[in-house]
């Protein structure tokens, strides 16, 4: 009857903010994968992503109009965005990614937290979008 729920779909942690600053860089067909997501409660965010984009802005990488502990509680109080907790799972697994993935601990959480939660992952990662073509990670490139 209503047709199949859209994918688990878990946001990069680039990907968050180009959505919620409204960044041109994510496109429509992700920005409407991302709604669909949304509305079915199946919109994720790594537990790794509020750190990482902190440390972004402590090393003056990003900014905000608003303090950065303001930003992710407004950001984490977006109706469908749901936190990925950071599971033992996902820690190990994290460290026993298949094929050859780079060090970054960030990217190797969120690329683990995809696979745990059989997620399409959105990213522009060059180092991410290689990885997924060994079959390892579903994506969505967050520019289409």
């Amino acid at each position: 009857m209503g047709g199949s729920l859209p994918v688990i779909t878990l946001l990069d942690t680039h990907a968050l903010v180009w959505l919620l600053e409204g960044n041109p860089r994510l496109g429509q067909k992700t920005r409407d994968l991302v709604f669909a997501a949304a509305q079915a409660e199946r919109l994720y965010v790594s537990a790794i992503t509020p750190w990482e984009i902190a440390m972004l802005v402590s090393k003056g990488r990003l900014a905000f109009a608003q303090e950065i502990g303001e930003w992710l509680k407004v950001a984490f109080a977006m109706p469908g965005i749901r936190l990925a907790p950071l599971s033992i799972e996902i820690s190990v697994a994290s460290t026993q990614l298949p094929g050859d993935f780079h060090a970054d601990p960030a990217d190797r959480m969120i690329v683990a937290t995809a696979r745990h939660l059989g997620a399409t992952l959105v990213t522009e990662d060059k180092l991410i979008l290689g990885y997924s073509q060994t079959g390892y990670l579903k994506v969505q490139r967050a520019g289409t």
